[in-house]
């Protein structure tokens, strides 16, 4: 199984990148918080990867941090919590809330993720409140914003929250006050919109 992918960043969006490795196209599905952490197009990156193999589909998912990926699998060792809605967990909260959440038993915080319900948010803290625990979150990484045309940036922004499983009038309401001039970043809006959205 594919463990790591060390290459070039041929494509980049909020949900996914195409990774160059040595002629070879790798889709590699990510959750926003290593979207956050990748180079612009052209940009040499390494992911940890998690390879996905079902009946119908081999499907890599990628992390920037080794700490990324042990929640991920941490996750999906949890019954009916399968690899898109880890990622979606991924996306909507970063590694040190999300430990925080689990190990304090934050039911509320939880369920507000799209696609998690209470029963849901119950059993993800139940059974992971010992081993998050035991996670080394002084790895978690501080995201950087990086810029991007401003034209591109709403459109992206919208997509990434729609794909998360949010409905469209959440979006653009929770999008409504933000401003995307001015050299605003995906990354910026992405966490503003997050935090509106989590609230």
């Amino acid at each position: 199984m594919i463990a790591l992918l060390t290459g070039v960043v041929a494509y980049k969006s909020p949900d996914h990148i195409i990774l160059d490795v040595h002629g070879v196209g790798y889709r590699v599905l990510i959750p926003f918080s290593t979207y956050y952490e990748l180079p612009e197009e052209g940009g040499a990156a390494s992911l940890h990867i998690h390879t996905s193999v079902r009946e119908d589909a081999i499907q890599l998912y990628g992390f920037r941090t080794r700490l990324e990926k042990s929640f991920f699998q941490l996750l999906i060792s949890v019954s009916g919590i399968g690899p898109k809605m880890a990622r979606d967990i991924l996306s909507n909260i970063q590694p040190g809330p999300l430990a925080q959440a689990l190990v304090q038993g934050d039911v509320h915080k939880l369920s507000a993720i799209p696609g998690i319900g209470k029963k849901t948010a119950e059993r993800l803290a139940l059974e992971l409140k010992d081993k998050a625990g035991k996670l080394d979150l002084a790895s978690a990484p501080a995201f950087e914003a990086r810029e991007i045309p401003a034209e591109d940036v709403m459109d992206d922004v919208v997509s990434a929250l729609l794909n998360l499983g949010y409905k469209e009038p959440q979006v653009r309401k929770a999008l409504g006050g933000l401003d995307a001039a001015g050299g605003a970043t995906v990354e910026e809006l992405l966490k503003q919109a997050l935090k509106i959205l989590m609230k």
